[in-house]
């Protein structure tokens, strides 16, 4: 199977670009093509992908994962570059949903392409064999419909359409670099319009509108009953309509209605309210307009979070609604779909509308149930799948698919062959471990088996056969094989506290009695959000200072375990990885990151500095990094060696990067971003597909197993009174200009303690111990300070740090 080395993207749109975008953030080559403007204005003949290349990195949230990987992207033009064709892999289509448009251009392609590259469109409206429609079979063999959906960094969903005549050696190239090289999630669709995610979720979001208009729910009180409660993203129904902008569904709606049969049930309920022609017209398009269904009144000089009225188009001050439905909801999907209030009305009106329709589409969409969950989990955010949400309507007594059957019979409407032939048996079902989904081709009742991948595996995986080596209310250690264990942060939040300290302090006497090596890590959206500021507000609250220097101390030790452990320790982190949580990550030997890590020592924002090592550690790996890039050459007898400054290097200016990267609570907004900030190390790796994280990350420890020897406690030799006097004055200036508040002043200048190694001086040598010692020190002063008390507690109650 030839392998994809190079890259190119037709059409230097908004979507064309970030495609491109993505595709460097792979490490992977990519040229970028447009037409040559009309009028040049002065510009080159590559102008219009320049400016997107310029565009990308400007746009927020960011298209790349490094600025550096801009540098991959070569703008071309389609009037003179076409040959650059010959050294591509892989040539995208994002051009204008037109369909003579697109077969000029790929007439174009055809002529200077490399033998055997593949060809693919980034459609999502026009099938296959309509783009294939005339074209050689040359042609046919190499094309695939690939279908990225926005923004392509961020949304895991890609939909892998073939041809009959499609090669199978490409649809593997494409499908293997896309989820290993792109870290999608590719789901192989039929060729029908719509293909999965959007045919199902232009349904729903048309159901969602219509119910709401008809059975008089506000928009508030829908989105409430249509997010959480259902396991759906808290944009709920209208939030996700102004999120991908309001005037694209009557366009989706037109192409479906041209390409479905007039039998679909899509084309039976669609219409366009006189509402929604009237915001379009007048701009209120979402959020990329001047509103949606909500907006943001700035009139005043305050912003008021605005929602429309679905009767009068009046916009009123957002009001949450209070529904026992969505209370019921907490009891289960059926609780929500039975409770009688307005709420509950709606959610069983849309929810049945909904999986209804997806049942009657399988298998004309698909043959594979799972891959139609998957598809909806992927690429609408969706906790639970269509056919999982029929599940949840089950109970002891009554299948989901039965209980549905039954409703809709009542309600005589069709009962789709699906929920026939499932009968009152569940959709999803276990066995000795092993997971199974109801087979839409077989005639008879069959379950297919969801195959374990070795390369691409979950914790969820592991707990369906076996039991937890230990566990306790916070964490879990699982034996995930070959000699490996995995600790699994259970709190909520994964937000760590003394149980969980107990469990790494655990782990490690586990792994020296009969493993190979440990990894940290989790099934969540969340690495961890450090350490648990619930549990340190309440020990204040009753002056249980004692109680807090253990737990300071606790963590210190156990985190000094990790490190000196006689094994390998590699955390696999995706998300959030913030304080403590970024803490642990520099004490392990290497990081596995997904390429979505977003780490940092934040505990600034809460009045504090990092108690358990994280000053120690950034300290450490910053004079490391300036050791290595500052030996010098002294040439003696006509022989070259590398001498260390030791003691007389200036640590002075990385001293002050560390007290600016702390101070300044700097988080990574990528994998990539956190290997700058030394947050992962030389031996750590980034995996670009979220789904083989853990699977690199055991893989990782593996190697790290070979030769493995504990590391060498350093030596540091800190410049103490002399060297915070320094920063003292940097903090003193910020002060003065504004841009530091009275309680920063107090924080940033404990900070400064710690970082210099407080009434130390630079001819003596400090252990590791020493400066924590320091660290706990100036954290028990600063956890005392009312300030800080103030800090914690806004921290708890908005979610945002209190400027003080």
């Amino acid at each position: 199977m030839a392998e994809i080395k190079k890259a190119a993207v037709v059409g230097s749109g908004v979507m064309g670009s970030a495609i491109a975008a993505h595709i460097a953030n792979s490490g992977t080559p990519v040229i970028l093509f447009d037409v040559v403007p009309k009028d040049l204005k002065g510009g080159t003949r590559n102008q219009l992908a320049e400016k997107a290349i310029e565009r990308l990195l400007k746009t927020d949230p960011a298209p790349l994962t490094h600025k550096r990987n801009a540098k991959l992207i070569t703008p071309a033009n389609l009037e003179d570059d076409l040959n650059l064709l010959h050294e591509v892999d892989w040539t995208i289509e994002a051009i204008i949903e037109k369909i003579e448009v697109k077969q000029a251009l790929y007439k174009k392609i055809e002529v200077f392409r490399k033998k055997d590259s593949i060809i693919s469109s980034n459609t999502s409206t026009l099938p296959l064999h309509v783009l294939t429609s005339g074209m050689s079979e040359k042609f046919k063999r190499d094309f695939l419909i690939t279908h990225f959906f926005n923004p392509p960094r961020y949304m895991r969903l890609l939909e892998l359409i073939a041809g009959p005549e499609t090669r199978d050696a490409a649809k593997k190239a494409a499908h293997e670099f896309c989820d290993v090289r792109l870290g999608k999630g590719v789901v192989e669709c039929k060729d029908t319009p719509g293909f999965i995610a959007n045919r199902i979720g232009c349904f729903w979001l048309t159901v969602g509108l219509i119910e709401a208009i008809n059975q008089g729910v506000s928009i508030e009180e829908a989105d409430a009953v249509m997010g959480k409660p259902v396991g759906i993203p808290k944009t709920g129904v209208f939030g996700l309509m102004d999120l991908i902008g309001i005037d694209l569904l009557p366009l989706i709606a037109k192409s479906f209605s041209d390409t479905l049969p007039e039998t679909d049930e899509f084309r039976k309920i669609y219409r366009e309210p006189e509402l929604v022609k009237k915001m379009i017209a007048d701009g209120y398009t979402g959020r990329k307009g001047k509103g949606g269904f909500y907006r943001i009144n700035k009139d005043g000089g305050k912003k008021i979070k605005e929602v429309v009225n679905l009767k009068t188009g009046e916009y009123n001050p957002e009001k949450k609604p209070k529904l026992e439905s969505v209370e019921a909801a907490k009891k289960g999907l059926r609780a929500l779909v039975g409770n009688s209030d307005k709420g509950g009305k709606y959610a069983l009106s849309v929810l049945s509308q909904i999986l209804s329709y997806t049942a009657s589409l399988v298998p004309e969409i698909s043959d594979s149930i799972y891959d139609v969950d998957e598809a909806m989990r992927l690429g609408y955010n969706w906790k639970y799948g269509p056919f999982e949400l029929i599940d949840r309507l089950g109970d002891n007594e009554k299948s989901g698919a039965a209980w549905l059957a039954e409703y809709l019979e009542k309600q005589g409407r069709p009962i789709p062959e699906l929920l026939k032939k499932a009968g009152n048996k569940p959709f999803y079902s276990k066995k000795d471990g092993r997971n199974f989904y109801l087979s839409a081709v077989s005639s008879k009742q069959d379950y297919q088996e969801i195959k374990f991948d070795p390369e691409a595996w979950s914790l969820a995986d592991i707990k369906g056969k076996s039991k937890p080596v230990a566990k306790n209310p916070s964490a879990a250690l699982w034996d995930v094989g070959d000699g490996i264990l995995c600790l699994e942060f259970t709190s909520k939040m994964n937000s760590i506290d003394p149980l969980i300290l107990e469990m790494v302090a655990k782990s490690v006497e586990l792994v020296k009695q009969n493993h190979r090596g440990l990894i940290i890590g989790n099934d969540a959206d969340n690495f961890s959000v450090g350490a648990n500021l619930g549990f340190i507000l309440f020990a204040s609250n009753i002056a249980a200072w004692k109680m807090i220097e253990g737990v300071i101390k606790q963590g210190q030790d156990t985190y000094m375990g990790l490190k000196y452990s006689p094994f390998p320790v590699v955390s696999a982190v995706s998300g959030m990885a913030l304080g403590g949580g970024c803490e642990i990550l520099l004490h392990s030997d290497a990081v596995q990151a997904h390429i979505e890590t977003y780490s940092g020592l934040v505990e600034v924002g809460v009045g504090v500095v990092p108690g358990w090592g994280g000053c120690k550690e950034m300290l450490l790996r910053s004079l490391e990094q300036r050791r290595a890039s500052d030996k010098i050459t002294a040439k003696i007898g006509g022989m070259f060696s590398f001498i260390s400054l030791g003691k007389t290097l200036n640590t002075m200016p990385t001293i002050s990067e560390t007290f600016e990267k702390i101070s300044m609570a700097k988080i990574s907004k990528s994998g990539e971003e956190a290997r700058d900030m030394l947050i992962l190390n030389a031996k750590s790796r980034v995996s670009m597909n979220r789904a083989r994280l853990l699977a690199d990350a055991k893989n990782l420890c593996l190697e790290l197993t070979k030769d493995y020897h504990t590391p060498a406690p350093p030596k540091l030799a800190l410049p103490g009174k002399t060297g915070r006097f320094a920063l003292n004055m940097a903090v003193d200036h910020y002060v003065k200009i504004g841009k530091a508040t009275p309680h920063d002043e107090v924080v940033s200048k404990a900070l400064a303690r710690v970082l210099t190694g407080g009434d130390t001086d630079i001819t003596k040598d400090m252990t590791e111990q020493d400066v924590l010692n320091v660290e706990r020190e100036v954290f028990m002063e600063l956890v005392k300070h009312p300030a800080t008390l103030a800090r914690i507690e806004y921290m708890l109650e908005n979610g945002k740090p209190l400027r003080n």
